[in-house]
């Protein structure tokens, strides 16, 4: 307690930094990840994604990051345990944070995409196990969040799957492949905005005190209206500036022509998929900050009610946007375009699956991995034009990255949390 009180500005500002360091880490990894289909299908160039990704993956994680943080933060680990002594609470959160992103730097450096949540998690787990006992680990929670990781893929992939054989029946294999495409696309754009609201609404106006009621019962019937709405607007738009698309006269290639039309539409479902992405993966970064913040704040007391302050969320935000622009390349090769070759058409299929998977996740308060769900995602795309279309070799080592890394970050933690108790103590 002694800690807490006398150096408690200290560990804010180290635990600050470790979480901005973490954050930084999942621009450059799993921000990457999700907008490699859209850099790697070539609808969007480098410059052009990480702009989208820097407005949508903030406004995601500041609006609608707070649900998924309280079960990162609280869920995770039983912190009464520790009540008579918070401090290792605080190491604990600390090493936590600065296990996952050395991690996540030394897999960005080496362009694999592994999981920030299986990071933060298998760090906090380390920690926990190590420095304070083995039931101060919620295991069911953990049981939970492992089979998630198995079902993340598998649903992505499903709808990714689905979304591509819609496309190629509705449009690629139809008589006129580029009317088709421009009579259809504003569907896709219709769920793509409609999906975008909903998480908004039933998330991101817990940080702003707007309540919406109309009536309809529960917070999920009373968001669909504008939702609607919203899906409607962003049809009209998009569909207006389809209007502007014509076919190449220089091009004769009917299939071109499609891909030129859902290049447009991938500009919706990159933005979709950061905005998901950033309200789910902030988490991973402020979750252990906004318990530091906590115990600290209320003078070492653990268990105290308060609310998340908005400038770790914007801290979150901004570490993570900040990662994407510097160092998110590599990793947004490996995804776009190593594991199977990626149309705009193929790429809108694995964007907007992996996308409704996230969110969906996001809603339900469960900290999927990202990673799994996108790399699903392009697999269904894959596998819907047959397995020889997959590159397993690239395949088998990227699940060997998400193996290696459950024991990397409880490792790292547990080598932390003791130089740091030693520091303190």
């Amino acid at each position: 307690m002694e800690v807490i009180t006398e150096q408690g500005h200290l560990l804010l500002i180290l635990a600050c930094v470790f979480a901005f360091f973490m954050a930084w880490g999942i621009g450059a990894n799993d921000v990457a990840n999700a907008m490699g289909t859209s850099v790697g299908s070539k609808a969007l160039t480098l410059k052009h994604a990480i702009i989208i990704a820097v407005i949508f993956e903030f406004a995601g994680a500041f609006l609608a990051g707070g649900e998924v943080t309280a079960t990162i933060r609280k869920g995770i680990l039983d912190p009464m345990l520790v009540a008579d002594q918070p401090e290792l609470l605080v190491f604990g959160m600390m090493s936590s944070l600065l296990a996952a992103g050395v991690w996540l730097l030394v897999a960005s450096i080496k362009g694999w995409p592994v999981s920030t949540t299986h990071s933060i998690v298998g760090a906090l787990v380390g920690f926990a196990v190590v420095g304070i006992s083995f039931d101060a680990v919620n295991w069911g929670k953990i049981g939970t969040i492992v089979s998630s990781w198995v079902v993340s893929p598998v649903l992505a992939g499903s709808i990714s799957f689905a979304l591509f054989v819609s496309v190629d029946k509705l449009v690629l294999s139809s008589n006129h492949p580029f009317y088709s495409a421009k009579k259809y696309v504003p569907i896709y754009m219709f769920m793509v905005g409609f999906m975008i609201a909903m998480v908004t609404l039933l998330k991101g106006v817990k940080n702003t005190g707007l309540i919406i009621d109309f009536g309809l019962g529960s917070k999920f019937l009373n968001s669909m209206p504008i939702s609607v709405v919203v899906g409607l607007l962003t049809a009209i738009v998009g569909g207006a500036v389809l209007t502007k698309v014509k076919p190449s006269a220089s091009n004769q290639d009917d299939s071109a022509n499609v891909e030129r039309v859902f290049a447009v539409l991938m500009i919706f479902t990159a933005a979709a998929m950061a905005f998901a992405h950033g309200s789910n993966d902030v988490a991973n970064a402020i979750g252990p900050l906004a318990a530091i913040v906590s115990v600290i704040s209320s003078g070492g007391e653990i268990g105290v009610k308060a609310a998340l302050p908005s400038w770790v969320l914007l801290l979150g935000g901004s570490g993570i946007v900040i990662g994407l622009a510097t160092y998110g390349y590599k990793v947004m090769a490996t995804i776009g375009r190593k594991i199977t070759e990626l149309t705009p058409s193929r790429g809108f299929a694995a964007e907007l699956g992996a996308a409704a998977t996230v969110v969906f996740a996001s809603a339900w308060g469960l900290p999927i991995s990202t990673t799994h769900t996108l790399v699903g995602a392009v697999l269904g795309v894959g596998l819907a034009r047959g397995a020889r279309e997959l590159n397993f070799n690239i395949i088998g080592k990227i699940v060997t990255s998400w193996i290696v890394t459950l024991p990397a970050g409880a490792t790292l933690s547990v080598v932390f949390f003791f130089m740091l108790k030693a520091s303190f103590g």
